[in-house]
């Protein structure tokens, strides 16, 4: 039997590690100051923007109003068809373009005070505090047993969390299906499957998320979070701990020197800790789950007030700003920096073009669509006809009268009424029959042009190519 060296020690027994950590609530303490009333004025808009937006009336109709069953978008004064696809893709490259921008300036100043997760999170945390309190009322009342008392104030908050969710979702369907038309429905219990699904469902990921994820869907859920790195450089405006002035943190009494004794600016209180919506320490440098909000730059202002320290322990910097002490001019040059200016040189291009074209857009398309059933054919005096079936889409939100005109050949013209009548907003089809002498043209097909003209407006007119067919 064999029997281990003294140098030889027995194999350490292997440690699991878990790759998820269990979840601790986080309750955050309530702020005010500066940015929380900049983040509470954006709530505010934002709110106001989306749960009023549907209810305005615009030439009596709802003024925003992405109608998918007649596959029409209204947006105030105008009306988008599926053909101007392009200004959606406009709209999403300046959304994407104008958060790069954002991004590299400030960090993640949409996180903090406009994201949908942000703005929700904060409705239900006011609900939350109005009926529970404030955070050790909270703390209090989650670890105190099961009474009459808890379970009032529980179900009270949930409740209101419902309702609101509710109403969400329902808001969020009011811009798809005209609000009249879905109040009415609900009215009368007669929502359609598709209206019901995405009232509740809707409801219940904002009930969900802003009630009970909150941190989960920013630190764990969000992408933005994730690739946000690679739009950071050391000259990004970000809420930035300085540890030349704050470290050695420690508590101190009144009177005492703190320089003599060690010690920095930060009294080590935590305060900045507690009002973290995400409960990250933003002494420990920057973290991807902080969202920006600033709320640590609010309580440590105060504390440093009641010390009687200078503000800005805690503040927006940017690294290089920190490393090199820099002043507010030499920060303001920094940020200006080639990376700014070429996103906002390709933000500013985009958005001019788009405006261009949607200043300059002519309120008329047609599509040209040949008879098949009927290639050629002689008339009864000789000429050759073919027949054509134009889609007029007047996207106007009043009629027009239409006057249609062919050129390209010798001697062709339309046999037949050369006019059509299309309403507001309304694609209508006009079938016309195009006729010509049979020297006119070649064997084949030979190109010809319709010009449809507004007899009320010759400035909206539109030229589109076609073939007519000789035998």
């Amino acid at each position: 039997m064999s029997q281990a060296s003294p140098s030889q020690t027995p194999e350490t027994p292997p440690v699991e590690v878990s790759f998820y950590e269990k979840r601790k609530k986080i309750y955050a303490k309530g702020v005010r100051g500066l940015f929380d009333n900049w983040r509470i004025g954006l709530v505010i808009f934002t709110q106001i923007l989306f749960y009023g937006g549907l209810w305005l009336d615009w030439n009596g109709r709802q003024a925003i109003l992405l109608h998918l069953v007649e596959r029409k978008f209204y947006i105030f004064g105008l009306v988008f068809w599926p053909q101007d696809v392009i200004y959606l893709s406009a709209l999403l490259i300046v959304s994407a373009y104008g958060l790069f921008l954002v991004t590299a300036i400030a960090g993640r100043l949409f996180c903090g005070y406009a994201c949908p997760q942000t703005v929700y999170t904060q409705l239900f945390m006011w609900i939350e505090n109005w009926i529970e309190g404030e955070r050790n009322a909270r703390i209090k009342l989650d670890k105190a047993p099961l009474d009459a008392r808890k379970l009032r104030l529980k179900g009270t908050k949930h409740l209101l969390w419902l309702l609101l969710s509710l109403w969400t979702g329902f808001t969020l369907v009011g811009y798809f299906t005209p609000i009249d038309e879905l109040m009415e429905n609900v009215r009368t219990w007669n929502l359609g499957p598709w209206e019901a699904f995405w009232i509740f469902f809707y409801g219940g990921f904002t009930y969900l998320m802003a009630g009970f994820m909150r941190e989960q869907v920013c630190k764990y859920m969000c992408p933005y979070a994730r690739f946000q790195s690679v739009m950071f450089d050391p000259d990004t405006l970000i809420v930035s701990y300085d540890p030349a002035r704050g470290e050695t943190r420690g508590a101190r009494k009144k009177g005492v020197d703190a320089k003599a004794a060690g010690l920095g600016d930060c009294v080590d209180c935590g305060l900045c800790v507690q009002v973290c919506p995400t409960g990250i320490d933003i002494r420990n440098g920057l973290q991807y789950e902080c969202i920006g909000c600033a709320a640590c730059i609010d309580v440590c202002d105060q504390v440093m007030d009641k010390v009687g320290l200078p503000r800005g322990l805690v503040r927006y910097s940017t690294e290089n700003a920190l490393e090199k002490h820099l002043t507010r001019q030499e920060i303001v040059a920094h940020i200006v920096r080639p990376r700014i200016l070429l996103y906002t040189v390709i933000l500013a291009i985009i958005l001019g073009l788009t405006t261009w074209f949607l200043a300059h857009r002519i309120p008329l398309k047609v599509d040209i669509i040949r008879d098949r059933s009927t290639l050629a054919r002689e008339a009864d005096d000789g000429n050759i006809e073919n027949v054509f079936m134009l889609q007029i889409m007047n996207t106007e939100e009043q009629p027009h009268r239409y006057k249609v005109t062919v050129d390209g050949l010798n001697g062709v013209g339309i046999a037949g009424d050369s006019e059509v009548e299309v309403p507001a907003a309304t694609l209508q089809g006009f079938n016309t029959v195009v006729r010509v002498p049979p020297e006119s043209g070649k064997q084949g097909a030979n190109p010809i042009h319709f010009e449809i003209v507004a007899s009320e407006n010759p400035e909206i007119k539109v030229r589109e190519k076609a073939s007519f067919l000789m035998p």
